[in-house]
């Protein structure tokens, strides 16, 4: 199929005055270097696409070297090189020949004339002469249509190239396009003068209205948004807009002019291009993703109903309102978590093949960096994530239980994806990792207080001349002035062991509140010494050398001795 264009594609006639200041005319041509800069790539792909057709015949693996004849400005169809004979230069002396019969007015075109060789076709520029072209069978091959229909449609073609060459190159023809050029340029200098009074008001206007509401927002978020970074913003985009309205001016006045002679009519068609090529591939890139995109916002949508399913079963666990039998209740977030990210991670692989560009080399390669960078840099936080959910389902502690873990007693606060806080009966916060708590030793010292009470104990050393009986009942009478240790279980006492100098007994007492400890060994403390001195009997030190002269016991009278006070 033969390749034409239509020239009547032309856009509004624009020019560029000189009165326009310097510092808009530098912006302006860095905008447009800026533009040219991105859309050179595509365009030159697109174009050598076009021009230079290094198309592919029906086998996959042969490339055609093709190029297009130009006459008059216009493409009017595409020739096959070979390499003793490039499709460029047989373009361009086929191009020759027709302006050269174009030029002769006594040239008549009714006299072109098709002669079959056998092995291809010409075509005559009358009875006598040399031919104008010859028609392959490559030629053929490459426009998928018969050499002789080939042939007729490239007759036409070309007595239609001559005559539009001779009626553009009339000089009434070419007077009207000059006018048609100048009229052009004042129509773009109305235009622009247009576009940069309209954005001064427009400006002006933003600025009595919208600048001092930016400057109350600033005064109600007490300076954390600054009104002039926000105005700053405003301003930059008018201008961005301005630039890319008197860009596109520019560029469809010296589009339109161009197409207007036929000297640079070639030249506008590459121009246009530039642009339409670009946006063409956006266009039919956008048409081809619909589908896609349809496919996408449906996974988008489950995916979405599926977590909000998800939600609320583990929020009915988690208040009681769905009991599940050996689910516990606060694992109920935490498995609400992990099937939040199974669901997502199955989204995103069955929506992945969708997304565009994500089977181009450069979209892998992205992906591989970046999950080399995790991999690498995310070691430690994985294991603590791993660690955190481990450790729920172990159920070492809770919220609120008195644990030890290495050497670190405290109340657990708060439990984490990579850390647990402990507070400390010091009132001290305690961040631990959680892959430290999994590969160490933790104590719980509320699992069994909660159940079948925490046993506090404490012991003393008292000597071999004091009947051991006295001494269980004394420590015993301890554990029951003690407010806060349970009546059941009875508290009970153990010797520890029977040392050089003093025998070791230890009290046992039970609690059911764990963050009492410190009170209540204190309470304990207390009233061992009390009960002893009220019996007179002293609490032995680890070790001594003779008895004293009177025993080291506290009197009732001293009990209170200052800057102790009796309660009343």
């Amino acid at each position: 199929m033969l390749t034409t264009l239509s020239n009547s594609d032309a856009a509004q006639p624009f020019r560029r005055e000189g009165r326009f200041a310097a510092p808009v005319v530098r912006r302006l041509g860095s905008l447009l270097l800026l533009v040219i800069t991105l859309l050179l790539p595509p365009v030159v792909c697109a174009q050598t696409q076009t021009e230079s057709k290094d198309a592919q015949v029906p086998d996959a693996h042969k490339v055609v070297d093709t190029a297009p004849v130009v006459v008059n400005g216009k493409v009017r169809f595409h020739v096959v090189g070979v390499s003793a004979y490039p499709a460029k230069r047989r373009a361009h002396e086929i191009a020759r020949r027709i302006e050269a019969l174009a030029q002769d007015p006594k040239f008549d075109p009714k006299t072109l004339r098709i002669e079959d060789a056998g092995a291809y076709h010409q075509i005559f520029p009358g009875e006598s002469g040399k031919p104008i072209l010859s028609v392959q069978e490559a030629d053929a091959e490459f426009e998928g249509v018969p050499r002789t229909v080939l042939a007729d449609t490239l007759l036409i073609n070309i007595t239609e190239s001559i005559n539009d060459y001779r009626h553009d190159h009339q000089h009434a023809v070419i007077i009207k396009n000059a006018l048609y050029a100048l009229a052009s340029m004042v129509v773009l200098t109305v235009l622009l003068f247009g576009v940069f009074w309209g954005f001064r008001r427009l400006n002006s206007f933003l600025e009595r209205r919208v600048k001092l509401r930016m400057q109350n927002l600033e005064a109600k978020s007490k300076r954390i948004i600054r009104g002039e970074h926000l105005w700053g913003l405003v301003h930059g985009v008018l201008r961005l807009l301005r630039a890319l309205i008197v860009l596109f001016l520019i560029y469809g006045f010296a589009n339109f002019a161009l197409s207007l002679f036929p000297q640079t009519r070639y030249t506008a068609h590459t121009l246009f291009k530039f642009v339409a090529a670009p946006l063409g591939d956006m266009v039919d890139a956008i048409i081809d993703f619909i589908p896609s995109l349809v496919f996408l916002v449906v996974v988008f949508f489950i995916t979405r109903y599926g977590l909000k399913v998800a939600r609320s079963v583990f929020a009915a666990i988690d208040t009681g309102r769905l009991q599940i039998k050996g689910f516990e209740v606060e694992w109920a977030w935490p498995t609400y978590r992990l099937v939040r990210l199974g669901i997502i991670i199955f989204a995103l692989v069955i929506a992945y093949p969708y997304i565009p560009g994500s089977e181009s080399a450069a979209f892998k390669g992205i992906s591989i960096l970046l999950g080399v960078l995790f991999s690498l840099g995310s070691t430690s936080v994985i294991s603590n994530v791993i660690a955190g959910y481990t450790m729920t389902y172990r159920r070492a502690f809770r919220i609120g239980d008195r644990v030890k873990i290495g050497d670190t007693v405290g109340d657990v606060t708060e439990m984490r994806v990579l850390v647990t806080h402990l507070r400390t009966p010091k009132n001290e916060e305690v961040v631990i990792p959680n892959s430290t708590i999994l590969n160490g030793e933790v104590t719980n010292y509320s699992t069994m207080a909660r159940g079948q009470g925490l046993i506090l104990h404490t012991m003393v050393g008292i000597g071999y001349e004091v009947p051991w009986r006295q001494v269980e009942a004394m420590l015993l009478q301890a554990a029951e002035r003690t407010e806060g240790l349970l009546k059941e279980p009875r508290p009970f006492i153990r010797q520890k062991s029977l040392a050089d100098f003093a025998v070791n007994y230890e009290l046992n007492a039970y609690c059911d509140d764990a963050s009492q400890m410190v009170k209540l060994y204190t309470e304990i403390h207390r009233n061992i010494q009390d009960v002893f001195n009220e019996n007179g009997v002293q609490i032995m030190t680890p070790a001594y050398e003779g008895d004293p002269a009177e025993p080291k016991i506290v009197p009732k009278d001293r009990l209170y001795t200052p800057p102790a006070t009796k309660p009343e």
